[in-house]
């Protein structure tokens, strides 16, 4: 099954909104068996769309759209899919009904425009959108399946899992899949590529490595498709576990397809251990990342945000000598900011982090990118000093996912309660 992935937007093309529905609808079809061979990003252009949609329909077996379908006048989509198929609208009554539920929920008057969207091609098969007003569509002609979605990636997330995943799996029956994911952290994909080149060089030719870097983590994943389905658990439980010889178990996070922050949840949760965080040049990203993981008021207690130094000196009790003398950011700081969040916090465990983000506020002995993490208990605190670059949103997220780590491996070595 060939697929071919359309973005429709002009704030794609300016830069202004990033495209994330490529790589989220690339990664849901790859575990189906699904081999995108083009990605095309265009704009709210009628001749444009027309013109995609035509190459698109010869090239690959399924053409997925997204973007274009809300009720501005820019949002042309369904209208030249419309004209693209030579088909008239028909009035889809129950969407109809989902959108006047959503605007009595929300106690607001319904917009005229909005009704446009009950408004679909002759031929289309409508996929519901619990997550919005615009459904999806699904056209099925001279041997090409194309679908449009609107370009909201949590509405767009929700049509692919419960319409667009199961109706191709119908539509385009496969050998059966199956995969192994593998979490690490603590080294970049150049640095685990070498590690396992002995290991991806033997690989038989039916199981198909892939590489799925982020910041400071990178995920690996083993699949394979047979006609004989045990055949193939068996061979990957056998490849799954050669991998993991390669590489230091320090690295290895976790042996199934979760994140970092997921596995550190069921590591405290496991462990019945607490955790509280105290941060500064992170501006509370620690926080949010763990606080994504259902449950996890069952181990996390809170935070303190203590991005001035008085905060710092009056929540955590991070002495006024020490940053005097060493600076906020400091080694000496990140302890006693540390021992702060336990004594305010009463957990088990506290991480800290304390540094300059960027891309200015740097000095010649503290550049941009100086970073210092601690984390630790009643009994130890352990630091690590990071020099990282000026960009600041990667800075913010690199130290997330290091303090995120140092939990984890801090806490691997703390007896459980």
């Amino acid at each position: 099954m060939t697929i071919h992935i359309i973005t429709i937007g002009d704030e794609l093309l300016i830069g202004q909104v990033i495209d994330t529905n490529s790589s989220t609808m690339a990664q849901m079809l790859q575990t189906i068996g699904g081999q995108v061979t083009g990605r095309t990003t265009i704009g709210d252009d009628r001749e444009t769309i027309l013109e995609t949609l035509k190459m698109a329909t010869q090239k690959a077996d399924v053409v997925l759209v997204t973007g274009g379908l809300g009720p501005t006048k820019d949002d042309i989509t369904k209208k030249t899919l419309a004209e693209f198929y030579g088909v008239g609208f028909v009035f889809h009554q129950p969407t109809n009904e989902w959108i006047n539920k959503l605007y009595e929920r929300f106690a607001v008057p319904m917009p005229d425009s909005i009704r446009d969207q009950c408004l679909m091609p002759q031929n289309a098969t409508i996929l519901t959108n619990k997550r919005g007003t615009a459904p999806g569509m699904w056209f099925d002609e001279n041997g090409t399946v194309l679908v449009s979605m609107p370009g909201v990636p949590h509405e767009m997330e929700y049509i692919m899992e419960h319409g667009v995943i199961p109706k191709l799996q119908q539509r385009f029956p496969s050998d059966p899949f199956s995969h192994r994911t593998l979490l690490t952290v603590g080294e970049g994909e150049s640095r685990i590529s070498i590690m396992i080149k002995d290991f991806e060089e033997n690989l038989p030719s039916f199981i198909k490595l892939a590489y799925l870097p982020g910041i400071g983590r990178v995920r690996l994943r083993l699949t394979a498709s047979y006609k004989d389905e045990d055949f193939i658990n068996a061979i990957l439980d056998e490849k799954f576990e050669e991998l993991q010889s390669y590489i230091p178990n320090k690295l290895i996070v976790a042996k199934e397809d979760i994140t970092l922050e997921e596995a550190l949840g069921k590591l405290l949760n496991k462990k019945g251990l607490t955790l509280s965080t105290a941060e500064s040049c992170t501006g509370g990203y620690v926080a949010h990342l763990i606080t994504s993981v259902p449950g996890s008021s069952a181990y996390y207690m809170g935070s303190v945000l203590s991005y001035s130094n008085e905060i710092k000196m009056k929540l955590l009790g991070v002495k006024k000598e020490t940053l005097n003398k060493h600076g906020a950011v400091s080694e000496q700081t990140v302890k006693e900011m540390v021992a702060g969040a336990l004594k305010l916090l009463n957990t088990d465990i506290a991480v800290a982090t304390s540094g300059i983000a960027g891309p200015s506020g740097g000095t010649p002995e503290k550049p941009v990118g100086t970073i210092w993490v601690a984390v630790g208990n009643k009994n130890k605190t352990i630091t690590h000093k990071l020099n990282l670059g000026k960009d600041r949103i990667r800075n913010i997220q690199y130290t997330t996912t290091r303090a995120l780590n140092m939990v984890r491996l801090f806490a691997e070595d703390v007896d459980a309660k």
